[in-house]
């Protein structure tokens, strides 16, 4: 009889972290699941919690050595952690975009960095990395949120070349608007300039709207398993509007896409 997966999922706090980890650790496999602070975080069901801020270098290496302690292995990372920011580009500050950054982007890189030499030593493993459709669509006042992700896919697609040498896959999840908080909650731009007021409002409404008509994380949480444990694909779209998206992006002329995109937020 196989062993059981080691999977190691980060942001299981709540949203696609969290129901992805209930649903790995449904299909037998030994999960642990990170948080920013144990003393904070809600039992997950069937899953080992591990304080690790992605933020934070030294805090990712710690938590990865103290799974790999108990484990002895990780075959599959899902970097599921992040934040999203809404408001114009030009309002928002660099500061802002950093901090952004920091964990959407440069999270992924240490948690996977750490990973990765586990992986090469046993000559296997699946990073599973959660993009988003605006990975590859634009977000009018999302535009920080989009080039995070795009980041990610840039990132994502270029790794999987440099490691599959070493029994090791990457895969992009792309999933649409989901009724998690880090939608619901999704901070604002500190500054507001008038000039964008009308647009931005509107677009803002369109957000909240499809996220309150949203599903929720759980069938996300179905495609980010498949993606880790099925047949190798580079991008998993979740079924309904994600993969509709997907096919309308990849199959249509750019304008009508860009025409289309533009009514769906009310921009002039």
């Amino acid at each position: 009889m196989s062993e059981p997966k080691v999977v190691v999922i980060t942001g299981v706090s709540s949203g696609i972290g969290r129901a992805a980890a209930v649903k790995f650790a449904e299909r037998g496999c030994r999960v642990f699941g990170t948080v920013r602070s144990l003393a904070r975080a809600q039992p997950v069901p069937g899953v080992v919690l591990v304080e690790m801020d992605v933020r934070d270098e030294a805090s990712v290496q710690q938590g990865i050595d103290a799974i790999v302690a108990q484990a002895g292995r990780i075959d599959v990372l899902v970097n599921s952690a992040g934040v999203s920011l809404l408001g114009a580009t030009e309002e928002t500050s660099v500061a802002e975009a950093q901090s952004l950054f920091d964990t959407n982007v440069f999270g992924i890189l240490r948690t996977t960095k750490a990973a990765l030499p586990h992986m090469r030593g046993q000559a296997a493993g699946r990073i599973v990395n959660i993009s988003s459709v605006v990975g590859f669509l634009p977000a009018p006042y999302m535009g920080l949120y989009s080039a995070s992700k795009h980041a990610v896919e840039g990132l994502s697609e270029s790794l999987d070349h440099e490691v599959r040498n070493f029994g090791i896959r990457v895969v992009l999840v792309e999933p649409s608007f989901t009724k998690t908080g880090l939608d619901v909650n999704a901070p604002h731009a500190a500054v507001k300039l008038s000039a964008y007021n009308g647009e931005r409002d509107k677009a803002f409404r369109t957000i909240e709207s499809a996220i309150n008509g949203a599903p929720a994380p759980d069938g996300v949480a179905g495609t980010v398993v498949e993606a880790a444990l099925g047949a190798w694909k580079m991008r998993r779209t979740p079924k309904g509007e994600a993969s509709l998206l997907s096919k309308l992006r990849r199959f249509m002329p750019a304008g009508p896409v860009d025409a289309g995109l533009r009514k769906t937020f009310g921009l002039v």
